[in-house]
């Protein structure tokens, strides 16, 4: 009886958790960028061994749940903002920290802060195949650009070349990743990699851009919603087991009380 309860509370703690995962997929379907989680179990129950009543330490074994991230592609979603860039391949933005800390993203969304970097929107460099791209203060005097920053005219060629007033920055630094499941996700929209993370970098001519595209999440809101349909009504039934084997044991007990 314990058993069935032990087995039960296992299927429970393995749909709660695809529950949780499926939820913040939907509430990612609208982030630029966003790649959603998916979750899998590790190792299942020998069903015949626990059919024959086989003893032994199967179930403590099982490993309830492990979660993978699918890196598929997003639509793109057309922004006119020459700021908002999409990778048309595999790959990633660069983004580095002040710290020197590397991050990548497929979130094209950029801008300009006061000191002329081109920015992420929480304040991380775009890289280049140079360093930060960057339209520096020294330009700003240089009459191919211009003397009033707010008037930059930022050009992305499809191969990846910044250009600001036809005035050449830089060409984005794509990494490209061989073994995508050893990256580790920071937030929603950006990953780190691990020691075991084989990286990259795509030579200029087999770089493509779209300027003015953005990708979108690549969430079926629709999917997600029914499969959040069905894994409520296994937990249901899960609960439901609980509660017929409790009420079981318990009617079990207190017969035993007689005798």
């Amino acid at each position: 009886m314990i058993k069935e309860l032990y087995t039960a509370a296992l299927g429970l703690i393995n749909q709660q958790t695809k529950l949780e995962v499926l939820a913040n997929n939907i509430s990612n379907a609208e982030t630029s960028g966003y790649k959603r989680e998916a979750v899998f179990e590790r190792s299942l129950i020998d069903a015949s061994q626990n059919l024959y009543n086989i003893p032994g330490d199967v179930e403590n074994k099982d490993v309830p749940f492990g979660s993978y991230t699918d890196f598929s592609a997003g639509a793109f979603r057309k922004t006119d903002n020459p700021l908002d860039i999409a990778l048309e391949q595999d790959g990633f933005f660069t983004l580095q920290d002040e710290a020197g800390n590397i991050y990548l993203t497929r979130n094209g969304h950029f801008m300009i802060n006061a000191s002329g970097n081109i920015i992420s929107s929480d304040g991380k460099m775009l890289m280049g195949d140079s360093g930060p791209l960057a339209i520096h203060r020294e330009n700003f005097d240089n009459p191919m650009v211009t003397s009033d920053p707010k008037a930059v005219q930022i050009k992305i060629t499809t191969n990846g070349e910044v250009f600001a007033n036809e005035y050449y920055i830089g060409t984005l630094l794509i990494t490209t990743i061989e073994n995508l499941e050893t990256l580790r996700r920071i937030s929603a929209q950006q990953f780190i990699s691990t020691e075991h993370t084989i990286a990259n970098y795509l030579p200029t001519e087999a770089i493509n851009i779209r300027q003015g595209w953005l990708e979108e999440s690549n969430v079926n809101i629709i999917k997600e919603m029914v499969q959040m349909i069905e894994l409520q009504r296994q937990f249901e039934a899960g609960t439901k087991v609980i509660q017929t084997n409790d009420k079981t044991l318990d009617d079990s007990i207190r017969i035993g009380r007689y005798f």
